[in-house]
């Protein structure tokens, strides 16, 4: 049985019964992934940008570098 099939059943059961109908299905999906959207784009602009992925990743590169005695000095900035 497909929703569809499901929901026309449940919707004869709720008239026999005298309840509300049920809801479609599938009719919050899109209000749920443009919350999920706002969610992600709320969380990039409060996140730093070191514990983002990219600067984590470089800062997980430099310390293994590091640890493995490969790291290089920082040329000398001009002045």
């Amino acid at each position: 049985m497909n929703a569809s099939q499901q929901h026309m059943l449940d919707t004869y059961r709720a008239a026999q019964r005298g309840e509300a109908a049920p809801i479609l299905p599938g009719a919050g999906t899109v209000s749920t992934a443009r919350e999920i959207q706002g969610w992600l784009r709320f969380r990039t602009v409060v996140t730093a940008p070191t514990d983002r992925l990219p600067g984590r990743l470089a800062r997980t590169v430099r310390r293994t570098a590091a640890a493995l005695g490969l790291a290089q000095e920082a040329p000398a900035r001009c002045r």
